[in-house]
């Protein structure tokens, strides 16, 4: 290959990097690639000004230079335009990092450097042109048709196949159709033959070679997906892995550096160093938008009728929406058919609070939803008391690393339990991922989000993930690094094995385990309380402690013994209607001592009972204390031995083991809702995990795997059954956050037990929660404005390559004006129409939300800032921007 044939060679791979090719669409990836190829064109010339300075224009360096610069850079880019590490060198040992300061071992995975950006895939028609490098004549125009595969949803990386269509003759030239579909048992698309079918064509004749079918396709992709990674120091990455090459590359040559060798070197160093810097720009202001918060949209709340005084209800029967919202509550299954406002007042009986709820109780627990009710909305809040006191729970419909994000302030050092059920990187989890480095990228999604969301946990916090083997030595060396405690792994033992999978059947899962401080975990609490409150409704009913209170109190146990203990479940009944357990009194290990062989008489043959094999567990005196409080229990004669009664209280407590069996199906949890949902775990199994890790105590559970919302169901049921006060807060991305998991809620607020989508009776729970979206990373640049002129250079000691080029941009701060009498005209709903401004200042700000109006917020601090810039000062209109400034504009 000649000179002139690698330095194109360089500049095409160049160009192409930089997406030189006009692209239809209003995609923000879009927006600012069209923007980024305007810059490169612009900076260019400059750029082949500096390489003529430094190799000359005919010379033998000309040629090496352009040849070592592609091969350099050729390394480091996918076709997503991602800089990481993509084919590696023959001296790639030198990139492995084994060890690492006081570490022994570090773990270390090939995309580490990367944001995992978990993104809707973008399928779109559209054209394609791609310019003549160096005669317009050459100009190839194309139409990938992709109306087959556009508005169809799919969660799975399929790649895409191309086919030849037809060629068309249109005003700007011949154009080659290309049909998209996805891939199905392997198919792939077959260059050769579209170049074939492109040159037989019926219609107008066009000359194709693979490059160009090459370099359309790839546009093509990258405008059509959004990217899946951001690097997050691409500038100090490329210039470390160039100066590690060039050292390679210096110190393989075995000729002497004489002055003009060592000048030719640091021109290849420099010129790479330029085209480093002005790539990092683009990068940097992808990873800007990526990390900059997000904005709240589209709050609404859910809130239980019990809760809202009668003289509002009376409202909210007449109002508009009163319609919508009965056909909500009859597609839930929580009405039937025949189901009207005005039963909410029929029958049976007065509620306790005569001023709130429904006079029907059996509608006390039906969940409004303000989405129909906008207009009364601020009279549903202003019922509440303290908004964030009040609220049971958050659903945010967001990607998750964006929400970890935005809450970061708002939750920091809040959280008391983060559980999670994160894919699991299997061929049916619906992990998507770009490149053949499925691992890689599973952890770097992994790392991206534990490594926000462990700001959110509190100094008592627990860190639960749920895993399988695919996945389960990775994920414990990543949380090692995250420097959190090992509380331990749980086996959940799910009792039904894998059938027809291959080698051993599994039936377990992982749960691992990890805290910021040392501590123990027990099941107690909520179950406690509950075996408690059925003991005594059982005793009442029976009128005192009697054979049929103690078999029907036996026989519920065993019903329930999911999570009262098995088969050492407390399931007995003593003659003061305390709860016992019976245990055995041998020895674990064969006592030497001749007291522990001591015999114990009967209490009515006054014979020696039977003995243990090893002794007993405690010494002659304290079985005689056991005796006295009657704490043993006798069996008919002195054949039997003697047993030990162990009572539960509220302040018992059961070490949560390493093995968990639960043979519950999440299935049937969802099903019975009558909803569907392809993978979820049982909520038993959920209330043990949160119940322990709480400590029977409030707290905040933080699940941003949230899929059908098991976690919330979870937190729901501990709450009803003793009251308590803990929060959740649920973070998904999925279409399902409106199809599954908001009504699965609305649900199980409005009754505890459901089969085949009925409820099976309105023992429902008073609940408050609110759900809203966030503003997403794809939207951030579709909607900011990117000017389409040449880059300013403001630093006179910086070259063209280091300005910051979107320095001028307005990027989402042109919704803010100043006007000609020198005021500012504020339009955030320009952006988004259904902005939320007061939930958007609280994640600012880091305070939650007490009270809030048309006009203004206060927060529980007592601060108050104005949400309505028509009712601002020039002064609070200022100082409104400089709050969300982040929000706005981002950049150095």
């Amino acid at each position: 290959m000649n000179s002139t044939a690698k330095e194109n060679r360089f500049l095409d791979a160049l160009e192409s990097l930089f997406t030189g090719a006009d692209v239809e669409g209003e995609s923000g990836f879009i927006n600012l690639m069209r923007m980024k190829r305007g810059y490169f064109k612009s900076l260019r010339p400059k750029l082949m000004e500096k390489i003529d300075s430094r190799a000359g224009k005919h010379t033998a360096f000309r040629e090496e230079l352009f040849d070592k610069l592609y091969t350099f850079f050729s390394r480091y880019f996918c076709e997503s335009g991602s800089i990481y590490y993509r084919h590696l060198p023959a001296f790639a040992k030198i990139y492995e990092r084994v060890y690492t300061g006081d570490e022994d071992v570090a773990l270390s995975w090939k995309t580490r450097m990367l944001y995992y950006v978990k993104s809707d895939i973008l399928v779109r028609s559209m054209p394609v042109t791609l310019e003549g490098k160096y005669n317009p004549i050459q100009r190839k125009l194309f139409y990938f048709d992709a109306s087959q595969v556009e508005h169809k949803r799919n969660n799975e990386r399929r790649e895409f196949v191309f086919e030849f269509a037809n060629t068309e003759q249109t005003p700007e030239g011949n154009v080659v159709r290309l049909t998209v579909t996805y891939s199905r048992k392997g198919r792939k698309t077959n260059l050769e033959t579209i170049i074939k079918k492109a040159k037989n064509a019926p219609g107008p004749k066009v000359t194709l070679n693979e490059d160009d079918l090459q370099q359309a396709i790839r546009v093509f992709k990258r405008q059509t997906e959004a990217d899946f990674f951001i690097n997050k120091d691409a500038r100090g990455f490329l210039r470390e892995q160039f100066d590690l090459w060039l050292y390679q590359y210096m110190f393989q040559e075995e000729t002497i550096f004489e002055q003009q060798r060592l000048s030719q070197l640091q021109a290849i160093q420099q010129t790479a160093y330029d085209i480093i810097d002005f790539i990092a720009q683009f990068e940097d202001e992808l990873r800007r938008a990526w990390e900059k918060p997000k904005f709240v949209r589209n709050v609404n709340y859910v809130v239980t009728l019990d809760k809202l005084p009668s003289e509002l209800l009376a409202k909210i029967a007449t109002h508009k929406g009163a319609s919508a919202q009965v056909e909500e509550w009859q597609e839930l299954g929580l009405v039937d058919e025949s189901f009207s406002m005005a039963d909410l007042n029929k029958g049976q009986g007065e509620l306790s609070l005569a001023d709130n709820g429904p006079a029907n109780s059996a509608y006390r627990f039906l969940p409004l939803d303000t989405a129909h009710f906008k207009e009364l909305e601020q009279d549903v809040l202003d019922s509440l008391g303290n908004l964030d006191e009040a609220l049971d729970g958050e659903l945010i419909h967001s990607e998750n690393w964006q929400a970890l994000n935005t809450l970061r302030k708002r939750y920091e050092g809040r959280v008391k339990c983060i559980h999670i059920d994160p894919p699991y990187n299997t061929k049916t989890s619906g992990f998507l991922y770009r490149n053949e480095y499925k691992h890689s990228s599973w952890l770097t999604m992994m790392e991206n989000r534990a490594s926000v969301a462990l700001g959110l946990l509190s100094e008592e916090g627990s860190y639960l993930c749920h895993i399988d083997e695919n996945e389960c030595e990775r994920l414990q060396l990543l949380l090692e690094a995250t420097g959190l405690l090992n509380a331990g792994a749980v086996v959940w033992d799910k009792k039904n094995p894998m059938m027809g999978s291959k080698g051993v059947s599994t039936q377990h899962e992982y749960v691992l385990w990890r805290t910021n401080n040392e501590g123990s975990f027990y099941l107690q609490g909520a179950h406690v309380k509950t075996i408690l409150a059925e003991a005594d409704e059982l005793i009442k009913k029976h009128g005192g402690v009697n054979d049929a209170a103690c078999e029907e109190f036996s026989r519920w146990v065993e019903n329930n013994k999911d999570f009262t203990g098995g088969e050492r479940s407390y399931k007995f009944l003593n003659d003061d209607g305390r709860v016992y357990q019976s245990v055995g009194m041998g020895a674990p290990e064969l006592r030497t001592d001749e007291k522990f062989h001591t015999s114990i008489l009967h209490p009515i043959t006054k014979m020696p009972c039977q003995s243990p094999k090893n002794g007993w567990s405690r010494t002659p005196d304290n079985i005689e204390k056991l005796i006295a409080k009657g704490e043993i229990i006798f069996g008919s004669d002195h054949t039997v031995q003697p047993r030990r009664k162990i009572f539960l209280s509220e302040t018992t407590k059961r070490a949560i083991s390493t093995v968990i069996q639960d043979g519950k199906r999440g299935r049937t949890d969802i099903n019975n809702l009558g909803l569907e949902f392809p993978y979820c775990h049982p909520v038993s199994l959920y209330e043990r995990l949160i119940d322990a890790a709480l400590l029977n105590e409030d707290g905040v559970v933080l699940d941003y795997f949230a899929g059908s919302g098991t976690s919330a169901h979870a937190t729901i049921n501990l709450n009803r059954e003793d009251e308590e006060g803990r929060k959740y807060v649920l973070i998904e991305m999925g279409d399902y956050f409106h199809t599954v998991l908001l009504p699965r809620i609305k649900k199980i607020v409005y009754s505890k037990d459901w089969k085949e989508g009925k409820p099976k009776s309105s023992e429902g729970v008073s609940h408050f929660l609110k759900y809203y979206t966030l503003e997403q990373y794809e939207e951030t640049p579709r909607n900011s404005r990117y000017k389409d002129s040449e880059q300013l250079e403001l630093d006179s000691q910086k070259s063209p390559f280091e300005q910051y080029v979107f320095f001028s941009d307005d990027k989402l701060a042109h919704a803010v004006q100043p006007t000609k009498n020198d005021t500012l005209d504020i339009n955030l709903q320009d952006l988004y129409p259904d902005i939320d401004l007061a939930e958007s200042l609280s994640n600012a700000l880091g305070k939650p939300i007490r009270h809030r109006s048309a006009d203004n917020v206060t927060f529980a601090d007592g601060t108050t800032e104005k949400t309505n810039p028509a009712s601002m000062t020039e002064e609070e209109k200022s100082h409104f921007i400089s709050v969300l400034k982040n929000y706005l504009w981002w950049g150095r």
